[in-house]
């Protein structure tokens, strides 16, 4: 249900609309980074093994 929002209705929708991309692109950049992280993490655990 949407309240009746009159004239405001496109500033009130296109708020909304980029609130939702800027989450979308915050959690990208997470997801992205993180699999950064992931791959650096194997990379060094891997020097750790083969120096004993």
């Amino acid at each position: 249900m949407m309240p009746e929002l009159g004239k405001y209705a496109a500033t009130v929708l296109s708020a909304y609309g980029v609130s939702v991309v800027l989450l979308l692109l915050l959690v990208g950049a997470s997801i992205w980074r993180a699999k950064q992280v992931r791959g650096q993490l194997e990379q060094i655990e891997q020097r750790m093994k083969q120096d004993g």
